[in-house]
């Protein structure tokens, strides 16, 4: 009868991905989704209240956001929005080719997903540019001239800025997630018998995408005119 040491060795030794402290695959994919979700609720919880004090603010001066929001570029906001919508499809594709082990597919879906995510930085930064360009960022030089109220202006450009920087800062860290997952993909460590980094990384873009689905319209479309 082989002791409980024997067995974990035989496990390992059979599925060399597979933790010391779990005793099957199984249950190790299960333990980091679990880990992935509950990183992602505070995350939820941490955009939330930047969402909640902009719509109070937006509620408290409307004409003054309402104005500073109609200098937003809603082309390059759409393009951007359909860009994340596509990059969340290729990267869903890269976990299906992970789950059938299909390698070539799912290096290629890995790099699409990459490439489509340094577009929305692309134009994030042509944005930022513009923003700078007419000093509507706050500090010492901010001027706005849409308006008549730059005081709370200003107050929705320090939120736009805070809120789109941590979401362009979030998709940085998800592309290096991706270039590190095509590393190892080329080398072949994912598979049908172990795709869970793969998973827990386009969980993560997912939750990325979805908070720009949310900031578009809030910061873009919403009230734009009374």
């Amino acid at each position: 009868m082989p002791t409980l040491t024997q067995q974990r060795r035989q496990k390992l030794s059979e599925n060399p991905a597979l933790l010391h402290h779990f005793d099957s695959a199984e249950q190790q994919r299960e333990a980091s989704n679990l880990g992935m979700w509950v990183f992602l609720v505070t995350e939820i919880m941490f955009f939330g209240g930047l969402i909640l004090a902009y719509v109070i603010y937006r509620m408290m001066y409307f004409p003054a956001f309402s104005a500073a929001s109609r200098t937003l570029d809603v082309t390059l906001g759409g393009i951007n929005t359909a860009v994340l919508i596509g990059s969340s499809l290729t990267m869903a594709l890269a976990v299906h080719a992970a789950q059938v082990s299909k390698r070539k597919a799912l290096i290629f879906f890995l790099l699409l997903t990459i490439l489509l995510g340094s577009v929305f930085l692309g134009i994030k930064v042509v944005e930022y540019a513009d923003k700078f360009h007419h000093n509507h960022v706050p500090g010492a030089n901010f001027e706005f001239t849409e308006g008549t109220d730059p005081v709370h202006t200003q107050i929705f450009f320090s939120l736009y800025f805070c809120m789109t920087g941590l979401h362009a800062l979030h998709m940085i860290i998800g592309v290096g997630l991706l270039s590190w997952l095509v590393f190892n993909s080329w080398k072949g460590r994912y598979s049908a018998d172990y795709f869970s980094p793969v998973e827990n990384c386009g969980l993560y873009w997912h939750f990325v995408d979805i908070v720009w689905i949310f900031l578009f319209p809030f910061l873009y479309l919403i009230s734009r005119h009374h």
